[in-house]
């Protein structure tokens, strides 16, 4: 058989960028499903837009083609939209728009890449600390972030006997261009004052509990928290 594999939508930056790396790092082949390439050399880029349902017709070949004779493979759902909106002002568009990219499209690869996947392959979700609790202003991410913990949840169950694991990893706040975009700079050391660390996440340290649980089944169905304690006020 081949060597393992990871897949991870949104590679090109912040949180899957340093995810393929540390995949890299530990002799996996990796590819990046995004519009944007990733830097990387050694990275394979597949360029797509999750927002599109047809995306799978444009890119099935090159991800069945990349994942041929693995042994392993590794899917991270990573790539998400965060729009600042409300439950007042969120159209019925403007909501499927984030749902189709957070979990639609999380959804149609996995039903693309479950063929091709062997025993202790795994399927990962990146979420966030919204994932299970809600602040005001963030509508449309927060539904879809707990629906990604519901599917990861039933694919568990789904996928029971197959040798196959799930997990969803909730990171807090992270220094990534997704934080620094939607946080004024003014605003930073507040945020990092809701860390009982007193500081942002490294993108390099949630890549490290991704690839953790990526090798380890024990966590099926698991959400995994790693916000480096979030003080809750």
């Amino acid at each position: 058989m081949g060597q393992g594999v990871a897949i991870i939508s949104g590679a090109s930056a912040g949180i899957g960028l340093a995810t393929a790396e540390r995949f890299l790092a530990d002799g996996l082949k990796v590819a990046n499903l995004s519009r944007r390439p990733c830097p990387l050399e050694d990275v394979k880029h597949i360029t797509c837009d999750l927002g599109d349902h047809s995306f799978t017709h444009q890119v099935g070949s090159a991800l069945i083609a990349f994942t041929q004779r693995a042994e392993r493979i590794v899917l991270v759902h990573n790539a998400s939209r965060l729009d600042n909106d409300t439950a007042q002002n969120t159209s019925a568009d403007a909501l499927r728009t984030v749902l189709d990219i957070n979990v639609v499209a999380t959804s149609i690869l996995n039903q693309t890449l479950l063929p091709m996947m062997q025993p202790g392959s795994s399927i990962l979700y990146v979420g966030s600390t919204l994932s299970e609790k809600a602040v005001p202003g963030s509508f449309s991410y927060v539904t879809s972030k707990h629906a990604q913990i519901g599917m990861m949840r039933g694919l568990c169950q789904d996928l029971a006997g197959s040798g196959i694991h799930t997990a969803c990893i909730c990171p807090g706040f992270t220094d990534t261009e997704m934080l620094r975009t939607h946080v004024p700079d003014d605003a930073m050391d507040s945020v990092r004052s809701m860390s009982a660390f007193g500081r942002l996440i490294e993108p390099q340290e949630i890549a490290e509990t991704i690839a953790w649980c990526a090798a380890q089944p024990v966590i099926n169905g698991a959400v995994i928290h790693a916000n480096l304690g979030q003080v809750e006020s």
